[in-house]
């Protein structure tokens, strides 16, 4: 079993920053890859941007140049550094561990952009 607990989502006007933090813990060694996902009202849920446990990183293309992933191993927490925010980044943030056997998710984090 992992557990996946997201923060640092929030109110924050268009153009600004925010990270999200995703902790994992339980059997984390059975993980391949953490991704971030958001899903915004009325739509579906779209992967955003995808760690491996090697390293290797990829993006949608709706966030590639304005958002990072990054990783800290010692803690058992990826992160995503979101820059240059719009109003269409409103939506919902999971985290997504995905082992061999199943995915786990996250409870999800707020995130709102305004004016």
């Amino acid at each position: 079993q992992v557990q996946l607990v997201e923060s640092g989502g929030g109110l924050v006007q268009a153009g600004g920053s925010l990270r999200l933090s995703c902790a994992a813990s339980g059997s984390t060694f059975t993980i391949n890859g953490i991704a971030w996902y958001r899903q915004a009202p009325g739509k579906q849920r779209e992967m955003l941007a995808a760690i491996s446990n090697l390293g290797g990183t990829n993006y949608a293309d709706s966030v590639k140049g304005r958002f990072t992933i990054s990783r800290d191993i010692g803690k058992n927490t990826v992160y995503l550094q979101m820059n240059s925010l719009k109003l269409e980044d409103t939506a919902v943030y999971y985290c997504n561990a995905h082992t061999i056997s199943i995915d786990y998710w996250g409870q999800g984090t707020q995130v709102t952009v305004s004016s």
